[in-house]
């Protein structure tokens, strides 16, 4: 169980530094976590795969990354932040050198298989949510939250550098640098990280807790929203690659630069959510958000024609999904009961996760060769983006500021 701590001087610091430390982790278990996606032109030329294919292979890793959030996220109620951030970053090095070696041998099926097991990289989330919420009062966890969030950060960073570093280093040296930066970062944690003054061991069974999480109507809630903004990200994270290709023609490396470019709004936008959420209430930088991706997921729809419009368009897509993630991950510590924060996060995160697992099907499955169209997929993203943000306005109740949470 995660308690927060008095804002004293020697608090201050000590929560800095693990924020920091914590943000770090999950850029690193991000950037492995997206490795497969970013180099999806790669694997689709050096496999001759087609969209629906490439779809599926880019999607593995997301899948068991949001599944496995859920087991994480209760784990850490139990051991702590700096035991499971070590875990999940050593744990990641084994699936990432099976990916090199696939690609490699130019074996879709060990690429597969190796990319489902690097779904343990994307638990990383459901680790920084409860540890950095323990270092943090109440009215300050929409930023603490959002900083951490940052971390999804990663993701620019792997559409920007891996295909440059493919292009520069070669395949299998790409992957082995991508090994070596986990095993530092899990030596990083290990050592300098600490549990906030706090933080309790919870003892309690795995499954009650996730059963009482479950039964909690504030849990499902919170999972719908994430699964449509932050899935959204990662949906758009993941395949943006290949849509660009598609789409505008860009060879991997101007391909991988864009995409960058889109994690990084998203980024940026993520700690603007919270700290907003903070002083204004969750449920009006949801409503916003929600109410931008409606609209721009028309417009990219439309294909917007030239550099800068279509860029433009992008990015703000980018930045509201990233609004309404750091929104909404402040109303679970707003509206998530004492003591529940781990387990409930671990389910929200990973609805998040599954959110971003099935549009990369739909986009591949019902791409438009002939068109070079996407309008079926992101047509979907509309209706769904109204449904949510009707939701919000109507389905939700209950307290809108995070100094409303009782410590």
């Amino acid at each position: 169980m995660a308690g927060s701590v008095p804002p004293t001087t020697s608090a201050s610091t000590g929560r800095t530094r693990n924020l920091v430390l914590a943000t770090a982790a999950s850029v690193a278990g991000f950037w492995a976590w997206n490795s497969v996606a970013t180099l999806g032109a790669y694997y689709t030329q050096n496999l001759q795969l087609n969209p629906a294919t490439t779809g599926v292979l880019v999607a593995m890793p997301v899948f068991v990354g949001s599944l496995g959030r859920i087991v994480v996220g209760t784990l850490t109620d139990r051991y702590g932040g700096r035991a499971m951030f070590t875990f999940v970053l050593l744990a990641a090095i084994v699936p990432i050198l099976l990916v090199a070696v696939g690609g490699t041998l130019r074996s879709f099926a060990l690429v597969l298989g190796a990319g489902l097991l690097l779904g343990v990289a994307g638990t990383v989330f459901a680790v920084g949510i409860p540890f950095v919420s323990g270092w943090y009062e109440p009215s300050r966890r929409g930023f603490a939250t959002g900083v951490f969030g940052a971390g999804m950060g990663g993701t620019a960073l792997a559409a920007f550098l891996n295909p440059r570093l493919v292009a520069a280093i070669g395949y299998f040296p790409t992957h082995l640098l991508i090994a070596g930066v986990l095993a530092v970062m899990a030596a990083l944690v290990w050592f300098l990280m600490k549990e906030s003054p706090g933080w309790t061991r919870s003892n309690a069974p795995m499954l009650p807790k996730l059963l009482d999480a479950a039964k909690t109507p504030v849990t499902w809630k919170m999972c719908f929203l994430y699964a449509v903004v932050f899935g959204g990200f990662v949906s758009f994270a993941t395949y943006l690659p290949t849509y660009l290709r598609d789409v505008y023609s860009f060879d991997p490396s101007g391909a991988g630069a864009r995409t960058a470019g889109f994690a990084l709004a998203a980024v940026l936008a993520r700690p603007v959510g919270g700290v907003l959420a903070d002083k204004l209430g969750p449920k009006p930088v949801v409503i916003v958000s929600l109410s931008a991706v409606a609209v721009l997921a028309w417009a990219v729809n439309l294909q917007p024609d030239g550099e800068v419009p279509a860029g433009l368009t992008f990015v703000a897509m980018a930045a509201a999904l990233g609004l309404g993630a750091g929104g909404v991950f402040a109303w679970v510590g707003v509206l998530a009961p004492h003591g529940k924060v781990g387990s409930i996060s671990g389910v929200v995160s990973a609805a998040g996760g599954l959110g971003g697992y099935f549009p990369p099907l739909v986009m591949g499955a019902t791409y438009d060769a002939a068109t070079h169209s996407y309008s079926i997929g992101l047509l979907l993203l509309v209706v769904t983006a109204l449904a949510a943000l009707v939701f919000t306005i109507f389905g939700i109740r209950g307290r809108t500021r995070t100094k409303a949470l009782p410590a």
